[in-house]
């Protein structure tokens, strides 16, 4: 695993850590706030490795980077930030589908 990916994991772990601890000192409201910007933070993250490979690899084919390895390195990094960005995204829509299923 390399680390960025370990990077992007401890990023997630401590927002997830920091998230009881908001909605217990400034309320709902906030919380949901604080939520929003932790997903765009991680999203902009995603995004710009995704555009930093895909501009090393652009490198690559016109012949200004010779080390094959750094761009795979960081062609699979960004790859696997995206996939773990797409599996906590659909594990919040699921949690959320499954609120909405309680019945009061």
């Amino acid at each position: 695993m390399s680390a960025d990916a370990i990077a992007a994991i401890e990023v997630l772990q401590a927002g997830g850590a920091a998230a009881p601890a908001a909605l217990a000192e400034a309320g709902q409201a906030q919380a949901g706030n604080a939520f929003g910007t932790a997903v765009s933070q991680g999203l902009a993250q995603v995004n710009g490795q995704l555009l930093a490979s895909s501009e090393q690899v652009h490198a690559l084919a016109t012949g200004n980077v010779e080390n094959l390895h750094q761009v795979m390195m960081r062609l699979e990094a960004a790859g696997l930030t995206f996939q773990l960005f797409m599996q906590v995204r659909n594990r919040v829509l699921e949690a959320y589908q499954e609120v909405m299923r309680m019945q009061v």
